[in-house]
């Protein structure tokens, strides 16, 4: 996610750079053909600019506000994470009653601990990129246990609900305090399979590809017509149009895959890091852990 209102411009070049080169190449090849051949048989009329803009414009505008709606709605998503990850482990530790049973303790601060393993698992299932991190606070067997299934963080809801039973039946939790728990651990669930739904539902690609092959239409169609009044001009010109048109466009793509590790994606190593964070805090455990730190001098943060 980037922090920074503004970019220079060496961050955006590093942004845009195969399409500025694909523009002027484009635009050039246009010019050319357009001076050596193609005007001593048609004229381009000015108002085909015009239209094309507008419809383009549309479909532009289109894909950028379903593409913020989908990194919007991620972003909530783990914001409610954040917070019912707070809740879980308060209520574990003052609606338990282990009566000084360092046993009793120990197992419900456990659980919390294999709540943050929910949380890493989860972050890496999203992003599809390998990490073992959440197997530190997880014992062997569990270890073992969560890596035969396909979906970790569902095993390890699996195992949080099958202790919160145990402590309704050895008495730690009473039936309210139960029945409490249990919505948090149905809270996590939904909010794992809302995400699953964002990286498992692929935005129609028939939208992408036509917004980008008018777009390319449009900078032939644009240079084609300029070329005529302004002459190699046109080539400048044509780029501008495109690189305005094609960056915009750009901005929507990046959004459409929220959790993408990528500097526009949602900060999932930096929301998980504050959960980690706030939940050992809470226990009172050393050492906490150091947030996690902005990349590119303070451009974004993962």
């Amino acid at each position: 996610m980037l922090l920074k209102h503004r970019l220079s411009f060496a961050q955006i070049f590093t942004f845009t750079w195969k399409v500025d080169l694909m523009l002027l190449l484009c635009c050039t090849v246009v010019f050319f053909v357009d001076k050596y051949w193609l005007s001593a048989h048609i004229a381009i009329p000015v108002a085909v600019s015009a239209v094309l803009g507008t419809a383009i414009a549309f479909f532009i505008g289109f894909n950028n506000n379903q593409a913020y709606d989908r990194w919007w709605e991620a972003r909530m998503i783990w914001g409610a994470l954040v917070n019912d990850s707070r809740s879980w482990a308060r209520n574990l530790l003052h609606y338990t009653q282990t009566d000084g049973d360092q046993e009793k303790q120990t197992f419900v601060r456990h659980m919390i601990y294999r709540h943050l393993s929910f949380v890493y698992a989860l972050k890496t299932n999203l992003r599809k990129l390998p990490d073992d991190y959440y197997t530190r606070y997880l014992t062997k067997e569990e270890i073992d246990y969560v890596q035969q299934h396909q979906n970790i963080p569902n095993a390890l809801l699996n195992l949080q609900s099958a202790d919160l039973q145990q402590l309704r039946q050895s008495g730690v939790v009473d039936g309210f305090a139960f029945l409490e728990l249990n919505q948090m651990l149905v809270n996590h669930c939904d909010q794992m399979g809302k995400s699953e739904r964002i990286k498992n539902t692929v935005f129609p690609p028939s939208y992408v590809y036509f917004t980008r092959l008018f777009i390319w239409f449009y900078v032939i169609m644009n240079t084609l017509m300029m070329t005529e009044s302004i002459g190699a001009w046109s080539i400048l010109f044509g780029w501008v149009f495109g690189f305005v048109f094609h960056v915009t466009h750009l901005n929507g793509i990046t959004l459409m895959n929220p959790f993408e590790y990528h500097p526009l994606g949602i900060p999932l190593d930096s929301i998980s890091r504050t959960i980690e964070i706030n939940l050992i805090e809470l226990m009172g455990e050393e050492p906490v852990p150091q947030p996690v730190k902005p990349k590119a001098d303070g451009l974004y943060i993962m």
